[in-house]
């Protein structure tokens, strides 16, 4: 077995915390901007670049399983990159469609209105 790439009893938590908590503020964000048309380019951009870090924590996992790193190591990076990376990479296409919603809205409520 190799040497340990980090103290996985202080530092393994840190990965899935930190993704619940963009989660959580992106959900947010979502949720106030997105029906409002607004915030489009930076939500966007913020998703798939949450999407891109989560599948690095992924492979960072799966490597260290390969390379015989301790459970705490390769648990602590691999399954918040397999959750982050499923979840995301579900809801930036659908982020998407809320705003191409949002669009349609408008031009529809312009060639009903006055």
């Amino acid at each position: 077995m190799s040497e340990p790439w980090f103290d996985a009893i202080r530092y393994s938590w840190l990965p899935g915390t930190l993704l619940g908590v963009a989660g959580g503020v992106m959900g947010t964000l979502m949720g106030t901007l997105a029906p409002l048309g607004r915030g489009r380019v930076f939500l966007t951009g913020v998703m798939w670049t949450t999407t891109g870090v989560c599948a690095v924590l992924f492979c960072a996992g799966v490597a260290g399983l390969l390379m015989g790193q301790p459970f705490g190591v390769w648990y602590g990076l691999g399954l918040p990159g397999l959750l982050g990376t499923m979840i995301f990479g579900i809801l930036t296409p659908l982020t998407s469609r809320v705003y191409q919603m949002v669009e349609q809205r408008k031009i529809t409520a312009k060639d009903i209105g006055p």
